[in-house]
């Protein structure tokens, strides 16, 4: 037996007590793509289908000890960030993150909700934008988020080409910039991916009229990392995270009663 020959992928991020999110979605999809999964939890979230309710955020010197403790027994091969709730955090993070050899980053920016709802307060947003952005192996910003972080408004589509230009010279490598889902009618979802090479293209999906999409982000961001962590070229990885995504969407589970999770049973066993 070689040791810790399996692929291992790892989320820093928060735990959802309804496991729609977060850290519960990144290690759904985790297993889903048949990449071990190690956590390094940021804080504790008790919601449910309803909403969110109550939140704990993890002392600094405990999220230390979890990197220090991933970092001295495994391999992690890719890691992703989820939502950091503030700078001290952040900081936190990006310390210790370039500290540990785990692999490419991708980050989740986790600042507006699909909806345009701020989650960050500024301070935190622009410790993100100035810490965390510029250590983004992949970045995967949803519409509003795009809009934030390039500090532009998006109307077209050569303005979604031009907000990925702008966040790659703040240094993330390879961008995926999430399309918007206002539309009333709206029949598809293109996201646009700029590669570190320079490669340009769009993705294209059916759009699912449904509410149960909660995790989408977190799942898109998961999956590219465990591809990353099985050693799949950075185009393939985003094309198959873009699938796997739009299958978990177009295959609804009831759980809960109001807004629910993304199905990751759905997606697992396709042959991307």
């Amino acid at each position: 037996m070689v040791v810790n020959s399996y692929p291992q992928a790892l989320t820093i991020a928060g735990s959802d007590s309804d496991g729609s999110a977060g850290m519960q979605a990144d290690l759904h999809t985790f297993f889903a793509r048949k990449v071990y999964g190690a956590s390094v939890i940021t804080a504790c979230v008790a919601g449910n289908s309803y909403g969110i309710h109550a939140s704990v955020p993890m002392p600094t010197d405990f999220i230390d000890q979890e990197f220090a403790d991933l970092a001295a027994d495994y391999h992690i091969r890719a890691a992703k960030t989820g939502m950091l709730a503030d700078s001290e955090l952040i900081n936190d993070v990006v310390k210790n993150y370039q500290k540990a050899d785990f692999g490419p980053l991708v980050v989740d920016p986790v600042i507006m909700t699909k909806h345009g709802n701020q989650l960050l307060e500024e301070s935190a947003f622009n410790t993100l934008r100035t810490a965390l952005l510029p250590l983004a192996t992949v970045l995967t910003p949803n519409f509003y988020e795009s809009e934030k972080i390039a500090e532009m408004d998006i109307t077209s589509a050569a303005d979604m080409v031009k907000a990925a230009h702008k966040m790659q010279q703040m240094g993330a490598k390879n961008i995926i910039a999430k399309g918007s889902h206002a539309e009333t009618d709206q029949t598809e979802v293109r996201d646009f991916v700029l590669l570190e090479s320079g490669e340009e293209f769009w993705l294209s999906e059916p759009y699912h009229q449904t509410d149960r999409v909660n995790g989408t982000g977190d799942s898109l961001s998961a999956c590219i990392t465990a591809e990353l962590a099985k050693g799949t070229p950075m185009k393939r990885a985003i094309e198959i995270a873009k699938q796997f995504v739009n299958t978990a969407i177009g295959s609804p589970i009831e759980v809960g009663h109001k807004f629910g999770p993304v199905n990751h049973w759905a997606a697992q066993d396709r042959d991307y």
